[in-house]
């Protein structure tokens, strides 16, 4: 039987033919098909990722915030439909259904050859391991048939075109330097307050202590060829370079939707740029072509970040998931601990695991839950997703989703093990001496609040109430209504920085009735045992955040410093009238102590 190939148009030998080792040229025909076919469905992929990353600007310019969202909620299933298109292709022109191993391994080979001096040849990859992993079975999923290990040597300078430009000081003055800076970003509108901010900038520079031993003339300032978008913000990087360091700096612009553009902010410490980087920020819009180059030299800045996590921040957040993974397998190799039960009160809904050595966790979803929850494992999945779609606002912890996962059974503890196959038996099964689970949310490991409070000073205590109440009305601002606000869950990272991470219960803050909880007037109501008033679905009362959530009068009490305004229905319902009415409330991604004063 003869099969058509989209990709040649010519008529080819099917998978039975090649094996049964016919004429050579088609057998090559075959190969180079296939491979082509799928090189071409991720050249598909770039080029729609790259079209909408590119209207950014715009966005942006034209204060288009609601449009902002609603491109980047596109943008994140872009690679997956873009996978599905590629299988139909695959499955209708080749009749695809067992694996050839022969035809496979040939097919990798090719594949590999066409990606020579590809620009995006690592994403090329990852595009190539999710097409085959839809097609064949999870034994099939190791080096002779995926990319479980890039094909790619490390990049090099003289694979691309250059993706920064070097102001030499020696030639102009710092402060038509950083003129020039901000002219060649190229945007159409006027910063009308542009003197005063460069005079605030120069103010920032000359305060850092590595560069007030050069002169002027030893000094040179590389910035990053594209400026990176997200939500209000739009994000200048680079550094400033010294006969003996670097100064990494972002410099943040907003958009004052009545006078035009104004330099916000100029971030100069690497925590603070990491945390404008962070795993609970939505992906940025930066349109570059040479992802590699670009993940190496924010690297170079921000050395605590890992290319994962910088390849997941510029929206390419599949092959995040792939250099995780890679990352994970060399460090399972490298280590002998043993994965265990999270720290932490037990959900009633995922189980959560982790490995001490590795800072991430581990979660899956419980085949049954407490009869408190009413709702269903696809409920549950259905959260998740939401929340990767979603603004994060640097306050839901992003989630990495995989399916078939092997991990050694040797490295599981006997009490952690016997807990996944009491709580979820349905997603676990064993291969030898692997255990393969089904479904499985991975995400960065923080201390739970409720036990970072525990061991905390008074000082601590109230900066984390502080972050507490910010994350939650950060969340509200972003149109989400968290839920259960227990402490429990919600987390500390390195940073200090207060994140939610328990999403089975969240929902859009329009989906909650904001009510002042009836004051009981008879003996017989103020001693009742359950509400004595009627309480419909989706009604909330905010004051009883303090009686839940707050019973540790310490930590009520640091709580109350600031955020006293949720107890309050009314606060709740303001923001509400403010979502209805489209206002989109500034939250960006450093502390208003580091705004520039002009």
């Amino acid at each position: 039987m003869l099969c058509t190939s989209a990709a040649t148009g010519q008529q080819l030998m099917t998978k039975s033919t090649f094996s049964a080792n016919h004429q050579t040229q088609s057998q090559q025909a075959i190969v180079h098909a296939i491979a082509k076919t799928i090189l071409n469905g991720f050249a598909r992929h770039i080029y729609l990722f790259s079209e909408l990353t590119r209207s950014a600007k715009i966005r942006f310019e034209q204060c288009q915030w609601q449009e902002i969202q609603d491109a980047a909620r596109e943008r994140t299933d872009y690679f997956d439909k873009r996978v599905e298109e590629t299988l139909e292709t695959l499955k209708n022109d080749f009749d695809i259904h067992q694996l050839n191993e022969s035809l496979w391994k040939a097919v990798k080979h090719c594949y590999i050859k066409l990606l020579q001096q590809h620009p995006q040849a690592e994403l090329a990859e990852s595009f190539y391991n999710s097409v085959f992993c839809h097609l064949f079975e999870r034994k099939y999923y190791h080096n002779d048939f995926i990319f479980v290990e890039s094909s790619q040597a490390e990049i090099n300078s003289g694979n691309h075109p250059a993706i920064y430009s070097r102001y030499h000081l020696a030639e102009q003055s710092l402060r038509s330097t950083i003129k020039t800076i901000i002219h060649h970003a190229d945007f159409t509108l006027d910063f009308p307050n542009l003197a005063s901010e460069i005079s605030a900038i120069l103010r920032v520079f000359r305060q850092r202590p590595s560069l007030a031993n050069y002169q002027v003339a030893d000094i040179s300032i590389d910035i990053l060829n594209f400026t990176f978008y997200r939500n209000k913000g739009a994000y200048l990087i680079g550094r400033v370079v010294t006969p003996g360091s670097e100064l990494p700096f972002i410099v943040a612009i907003v958009h004052n939707e009545q006078q035009g553009l104004h330099i916000d902010a100029v971030l100069t410490e690497q925590e603070n740029m990491a945390v404008v980087f962070g795993f609970a920020r939505s992906y940025f819009f930066v349109d570059c072509l040479y992802p590699q180059a670009l993940v190496n030299f924010l690297r170079a800045l921000i050395p605590h970040k890992t290319r994962a996590d910088l390849y997941s921040a510029i929206g390419f957040h599949k092959q995040g998931k792939t250099q995780f993974y890679r990352d994970f397998l060399h460090h399972l190799a490298d280590s002998d601990d043993q994965f265990v039960l999270a720290q932490g009160i037990k959900g009633m809904v995922m189980s959560v695991f982790t490995l001490p050595s590795y800072p991430y966790v581990f979660k899956i979803i419980k085949d049954k839950f407490a009869p408190s929850k009413r709702i269903t494992k696809n409920d549950v999945k259905a959260k998740y997703r939401l929340v990767k779609l979603h603004d994060r606002v640097g306050r839901m912890a992003d989630t990495m989703e995989y399916s078939e996962v092997a991990f050694p059974k040797n490295r599981f503890s006997p009490e952690l093990l016997d807990e996944l196959l009491a709580v979820a038996p349905s997603i676990i099964r064993f291969e030898q001496e692997l255990i393969i689970i089904e479904h499985l949310y991975i995400e960065r490991r923080m201390t739970p609040l409720n036990l970072y409070l525990a061991q905390a000073d008074q000082q601590q205590i109230n900066d984390a109430m502080f972050g507490y109440g910010e994350a939650i009305k950060q969340l509200i601002a972003a149109n989400i209504f968290p839920g259960d606000m227990l402490l429990k869950n919600f987390g500390v990272t390195r940073h200090g920085r207060v994140i939610f991470y328990d999403y089975d219960e969240i929902s859009y803050m329009n989906e909650v009735n904001f009510r002042i909880k009836p004051e009981p007037v008879t003996e017989e109501q103020i001693y009742a045992a359950e509400p004595w008033y009627n309480v419909e679905p989706g009604d909330m009362f905010p004051e009883e955040l303090a009686t839940f959530a707050l019973a540790n009068p310490q930590y009520r009490q640091a709580f109350l410093i600031h955020h006293e305004d949720l107890l309050k229905a009314s606060y709740w319902q303001e923001r509400q009238k403010n979502i209805t009415n489209g206002v989109f409330e500034d939250v960006f991604p450093y502390p208003s102590r580091l705004k520039l004063q002009p």
